[in-house]
This record gives C-alpha cells, sequence and structure tokens, in this order.
C-alpha cells in the first residue's frame, strides 16, 4: 500500500519536496537545463541574477535531491557540466506551466500592485 502524503500536514516530508522546487532558484536551474547540461559558468550567465555562492548552492542541494546530475570530466582544464536527471526533467511540465501563468499574467500583477500602492499613499 502507497504512503499517503499530505503537504498540509507540518510534519510530512512532502513539505521538504514543495520547498526544494519552491527555492528561489531552482525553478531557473530546471528551466535553464531544458535543452542540455551546462558549466557552470554557462548556467550563471543564462540565471541573470544569482550569485555564485548562491548557485553553487542550489546545485548542490539539488544534486542531493536527485534533481540534477554533476558530471566532471578527465580533462585539462578540468570541464564539469550539470544536467537534469530523469527526476528532475519530469518537472520540466508543472514548472513550464508556472512560467507561462507568470509571463501571461504579469499586466494584471502590476496593475493590482499600483492600485494597492495608491490606496496606502491615499
Amino acid at each position: 500500500m502507497a504512503v499517503a502524503y499530505n503537504v498540509m500536514s507540518a510534519r510530512c516530508p512532502s513539505r521538504v519536496v514543495l520547498h526544494r522546487i519552491g527555492a528561489r532558484w531552482t525553478v531557473f536551474v530546471v528551466n535553464a537545463l531544458e535543452d542540455g547540461p551546462l558549466r557552470f559558468t554557462a548556467l550563471a550567465e543564462r540565471i541573470e541574477g544569482v550569485t555564485p555562492k548562491v548557485l553553487t548552492e542550489t546545485l548542490r542541494a539539488m544534486e542531493e535531491d536527485g534533481l540534477l546530475a554533476r558530471v566532471e570530466y578527465a580533462e585539462q582544464p578540468p570541464r564539469v557540466e550539470y544536467g537534469l536527471t530523469d527526476l528532475g526533467r519530469s518537472l520540466l511540465v508543472p514548472l513550464r506551466a508556472v512560467r507561462e501563468w507568470a509571463e501571461s499574467h504579469v499586466p494584471e500583477i502590476l496593475e493590482a500592485r499600483e492600485r494597492a500602492q495608491a490606496a496606502r499613499e491615499n
């Protein structure tokens, strides 16, 4: 019998999973790796605004969670690439839907923020 998980329960391990998926930079890393593995510098360039420290922490956490694989090549100079695992690739569909929703609703969100700001100022 399968274990029933409930993200609304404070002690449910599914909260850890949801936290990883919802972490600020995870979404960007998954999207950046959609077309295949990238080196660290290419990832940093593709994900504008992420610091090297935060990107390193995000990549380590995603690797630990099985969402991406870090591959080291025995070359000179050394080369390391990061790519999505099958588990990580399975996030592309739901994250693509969230991304499309966000990009298509920018005007409404900005208008709502402007109304809220105007209400605070009055």
